[in-house]
């Protein structure tokens, strides 16, 4: 089995880790100017690279910005899996996702790319379709398994994974994501109010969803 220290002290290769170099400051100018305010020029030269530098690594502006998207949609899917795989009742899993949910859709980068893509979608319909592919129907997706599974377990009974899901990410998110997006100006929830409100989805998902006894 090979040594995880060396693993880890595997070198990035240049090309690529000067890819990331450049994708991390041009997150930070689509953050703080928006997607169309936001020239491949600017982003070069805030980089200190050349405008045919990002042309060659990334194809256009919007595909250097769905690498942004997708690139943080892998990391919170990474998560997602991993709490998935952990051992615990199906409360625990759900009550563990829902927590994780609500505290990294309210974070300010997060809220700040999603209005990016609400804005842009309309122009264009690619940056929408990335990032609901890679993030919310992943997300869905993986749920729908999980519930599935546990269906099968007899832990808990949905006839529909695939809706139950949907309703669960609903009960959870939609709220204070809204709050998030429409007032930025409103301090973010608390640990107390998150897991107020995510005990509550989860017990009433459980209560719906319950294995009947016969």
């Amino acid at each position: 089995m090979q040594d995880q220290s060396v693993l880890r002290s595997t070198p990035i290769p240049r090309g690529q880790k000067r890819r990331r170099e450049i994708a991390a400051v041009a997150e930070r100018m689509f953050f703080a100017q928006g997607f169309s305010d936001t020239t491949m020029q600017t982003i070069a030269t805030e980089a200190g690279a050349s405008k045919e530098t990002l042309y060659r690594h990334f194809g256009s502006k919007e595909g250097l910005f769905s690498e942004i998207v997708e690139s943080r949609a892998n990391r919170f899917i990474e998560g997602l899996d991993e709490n998935f795989r952990r051992p615990g009742t199906v409360g625990d899993i759900l009550h563990n996702l829902g927590t994780r949910m609500l505290e990294k859709m309210m974070d300010r980068n997060a809220l700040c790319l999603y209005r990016i893509v609400v804005a842009e979608s309309p122009r264009n319909p690619d940056l929408g379709r990335i990032f609901f592919e890679q993030g919310p129907e992943q997300v869905k997706e993986r749920l729908t398994q999980f519930l599935a599974i546990a269906t099968r377990r007899g832990e808990i009974s949905c006839a529909a994974p695939v809706v139950s899901a949907k309703i669960f990410l609903g009960a959870i998110i939609t709220y204070y994501h809204m709050l998030g997006l429409v007032l930025p100006e409103r301090p973010p929830a608390t640990r107390v109010e998150i897991k107020a409100h995510v005990d509550e989805a989860v017990a009433m998902f459980l209560q719906r969803y319950k294995v009947e006894q016969t």
